[in-house]
């Protein structure tokens, strides 16, 4: 899956969507940490407040967790 600059589903939203697969399909496995900001950055073209965006709707979701001073884990 990539993401589509162009497209008309928001980018934080497909950003998101890629994540979740990413962790549901076992590629992030739980107790991992998701890839940095800065690193969502970098490898999908977006902007900081877009990845961090769609840190935030895995963390709704219940997804995910911050580990003040490591980073954004996957919950087991």
């Amino acid at each position: 899956m990539t993401i589509d600059h162009e497209g008309s589903t928001p980018v934080y939203l497909q950003l998101a969507a890629l994540l979740r697969s990413m962790i549901e399909s076992g590629e992030i496995p739980p107790d991992r940490p998701l890839p940095s900001v800065k690193s969502m950055m970098q490898t999908y073209g977006v902007a900081q407040g877009t990845a961090e965006r769609a840190v935030r709707i895995l963390k709704d979701e219940g997804l995910v967790r911050t580990v003040i001073g490591k980073g954004v884990y996957v919950r087991p």
